[in-house]
């Protein structure tokens, strides 16, 4: 009889990373599938259909099923999930693998509950779904169960999520919708008014990671990018540097700085002092831009950064953590909850971060 396998999903809105207990993470394909628009068909998922962006015919479509950090369609995550499950495990034998998945902090009870069906749905258990600050924070090797505060910001592909962690339980937290994906958007939008250029969203995610930049005072880098004229039609060249890069998103990259300030502010001053001796966690693809830390810095005097080391991986690894103790994502919300309750009443939207 085969043993039940027991996996870890970071279920992400530009990647899916799958942790297999006994192997760590075994796969990092990005949350792309390539369907036949006549029949429905699966025709590619990951990588392969990440190259088919933009590129497809007029009867394939090569979509991202996740949006802003929740499942958008339903099916379509499902039958990657599927897709994935299998390629890391193959065949399960007799049993569902066992699950633990990562969903956005400020995931809504119809989005957890649509993660939760679509795990089943493509052959796993019913999972243990646990908020994604909370499996970063384990990730990155923070002790969560410490009756000291910690303050994680995962910033992702659809959504940045921030959370002060302790006593096992998240004791203030908020996600907001932007992150990697509004900076890509912002990058097109640019390209398309001022050089009056069409690029792709992957051309876009490229130059971000190659000279993208959160603060003005690191060193400037210049890149080509390529596109289509939007006069002529005809392939166009052009030079850009990273202030000028930088500018088209500064929006965006202050409104995760107005969330991050507008958590500290939420926070019991006991966590407060533990969070400026232990300092900020940064996780996730995000975390890699330079000149974050700078930012932070600026902003926070007096709370250290730390970049952590294979951040894009940290929740995938906190997921597998989890399926050793299970116990790391079942604990009550902190003793502070109380004080933090008139904290709830009102709800606040991405937008209002943005000024």
């Amino acid at each position: 009889m085969a043993l039940r396998k027991q996996i870890g999903i970071d279920l992400g809105t530009a990647n899916v990373l799958v942790y297999v207990k006994g192997k760590g993470i075994v796969l990092q394909e990005p949350s792309v599938v390539a369907v036949d628009k006549n029949n429905g068909k699966l025709l590619a998922v990951g990588e392969e259909a990440k190259i088919m962006l933009g590129r497809t015919p007029r009867n394939i479509v090569a979509i991202r099923p996740l949006k802003d950090g929740v499942i958008a369609e339903f099916d379509i995550t499902e039958q990657m999930l599927r897709y994935f499950i299998g390629k890391v495990i193959g065949r399960s034998g007799l049993f569902r693998p066992k699950v633990v998945v990562g969903i956005p902090s400020g995931a809504t009870e119809v989005e957890r509950r649509a993660v939760y069906q679509a795990v089943i749905a493509a052959g796993g258990s019913a999972p243990i779904v646990v908020e994604e600050p909370m499996a970063a924070a384990i990730g990155a090797g923070i002790d969560v169960m410490k009756p000291t505060g910690n303050l994680v910001v995962d910033i992702g592909g659809g959504t940045t999520d921030i959370a002060v962690i302790s006593l096992g339980g998240i004791v203030t937290s908020h996600s907001i919708k932007i992150a990697g994906d509004r900076i890509d958007e912002a990058i097109v939008r640019h390209m398309h008014s001022k050089h009056h250029m069409l690029i792709g969203m992957r051309t876009a995610e490229d130059l971000k990671r190659k000279i993208g930049s959160a603060h003005p005072g690191v060193e400037v880098l210049e890149a080509e990018v390529r596109g289509r004229d939007l006069d002529t039609g005809l392939p166009k060249t052009v030079v850009v540097d990273s202030e000028e890069i930088r500018i088209t998103y500064a929006k965006y990259i202050e409104a995760i700085m107005t969330a991050i300030l507008a958590v500290m502010e939420k926070t019991p001053p006991e966590l407060v002092s533990d969070i400026c001796d232990a300092g900020i966690y940064i996780t996730g693809g995000g975390a890699k831009m330079r000149g974050l830390e700078q930012l932070i810095n600026e902003k926070l005097p007096d709370v250290p950064v730390h970049i952590t080391e294979n951040a894009e991986e940290c929740v995938a690894l906190g997921t597998g953590l989890i399926l050793d103790n299970p116990g790391l994502a079942a604990r009550p919300a902190s003793r502070f909850e109380h004080i933090l309750k008139d904290h709830y009443d009102t709800e606040t939207s991405s937008e209002d971060f943005i000024e």
